[in-house]
């Protein structure tokens, strides 16, 4: 969201607190902050005003799942007018709402809140309110409307697959972004996305710093969210980190079911100056996100630069890592042995470091290396064979 953007939601929102006499808060669809109106400073704070739900949202910039689902309860999803939720403290709601929805054209994009008080507006002062809500909703579908474009664009690089399509796509992207085009970029890759729909991407408005996000295929048949994310400096990444972690956030939560939370990675390329080289940050992106579902210790946050010899080993085909040597070793009935032999190259051979480690004695040790000698018929005197086995072992959880 541009600061431009940004300044005139909180306009109108202020209007409506205004109007209204009584702060007002805008969340978008999936209930993430956009703007809140200011508290009288001449006034004294009621601090049953910043309930546990309205602080968290202010603070954290986003309600949790758990809340979204209990305000939805109302039917706010669905009114077309003002829906008033009763005060509820077990669920942490210590005051009466007035949930205005923000539409357009028949969709709801948002919503603004506000805390009842007494004696609450009017049906008239709710009238005009409702009208600002409605421009709120022109601006978001305007935007919105922007972050498809550029969904559209950015996809069309990634999943290029000559050259002179890139140079294209690339080409349009600039056009797009203007200015924008020449700072710097880096891309993230959340994978697996918790989506059927290659459509259901979030809206760049959500992501601090965002340009544009997209879906991607993943493995078989998965998908992946992309995010193009444009930095303050090259020498900065840590909004890249912050952006990812939320995008994390939202991709527990929406794969979660009520049950387990999904295995889940983000990976994020070394950031690059203008938009040549994105098919490159692309694919840093993503082997960082295999590598960090491969190897937790790397995540769930896996900046490219940090994940070490998967470098490599995400850059060559699935084959090429399933070397017939250590193909006995992988066996299921072997998996304390393939262990013992990772944890050992691991530490650079040093036995008492991989015993403390498994918590085993080191005749036991002894015992499991000899034994992984004989099931691959290598050498672990020989440093050639000791590389071969480790970057199978790594490989093998690609």
């Amino acid at each position: 969201m541009t600061a431009e953007r940004r300044s005139d939601y909180q306009e109108l929102v202020d209007e409506i607190s205004e109007l209204l006499g009584a702060p007002a808060t805008l969340e978008n669809r999936d209930f993430e902050l956009i703007a809140f109106g200011a508290y009288d400073s001449e006034g004294a704070l009621d601090p049953s005003a910043l309930d546990p739900v309205r602080a968290r949202s202010i603070l954290t910039r986003r309600s949790t799942a758990a809340v979204r689902a209990w305000f939805e309860g109302f039917g706010i999803t669905r009114a077309t007018g003002p829906v008033r939720i009763p005060r509820t403290p077990e669920a942490g709601v210590h005051r009466g709402r007035i949930c205005l929805p923000v539409r357009h054209r028949g969709v709801v994009l948002g919503y603004v809140w506000l805390l009842e008080g007494e004696p609450g507006p009017t049906e008239r002062q709710l009238g005009a309110a409702m009208r600002v809500a409605a421009r709120i909703g022109a601006l978001l579908a305007d935007e919105a409307r922007q972050g498809a474009g550029l969904t559209r664009e950015l996809r069309a690089v990634l999943t290029a697959e000559r050259d002179w399509q890139r140079d294209m796509a690339v080409a349009e992207l600039r056009t797009a972004l203007g200015t924008r085009a020449e700072g710097p970029y880096t891309v993230v890759c959340v994978a697996p996305w918790p989506s059927a729909d290659p459509d259901d991407a979030p809206s760049v408005r959500t992501v601090p710093g965002a340009t544009a996000l997209c879906t991607l295929p993943w493995r078989e048949a998965g998908l992946s969210l992309a995010l193009l994310l444009r930095l303050r400096s090259t020498d900065v990444p840590a909004p890249a980190t912050s952006a990812a972690t939320r995008l994390l956030e939202r991709a527990r939560e929406g794969g979660s079911g009520g049950r387990a939370a999904p295995a889940v990675a983000a990976g994020i390329a070394a950031p690059r100056s203008g938009l040549a080289e994105l098919g490159t940050a692309w694919t840093e992106a993503s082997a960082a996100a295999r590598a960090a579902l491969a190897e937790p210790r790397l995540g769930p946050v896996a900046p490219w630069t940090s994940i070490g010899p998967f470098r490599l080993l995400t850059a060559l085909p699935p084959q090429a890592v399933r070397d017939p040597a250590v193909g006995p070793l992988l066996a299921p009935v072997h998996r304390e042995l393939a262990r013992t032999a990772e944890v050992y190259l691991d530490r650079a051979g040093q036995a008492g470091r991989t015993a403390a480690e498994l918590g085993i004695h080191r005749q036991t040790l002894y015992y499991r290396l000899s034994r992984i000698e004989q099931l691959t018929g290598l050498d672990l005197d020989d440093g050639e064979d000791r590389l071969l086995l480790h970057m199978a072992l790594k490989g093998a959880r690609l």
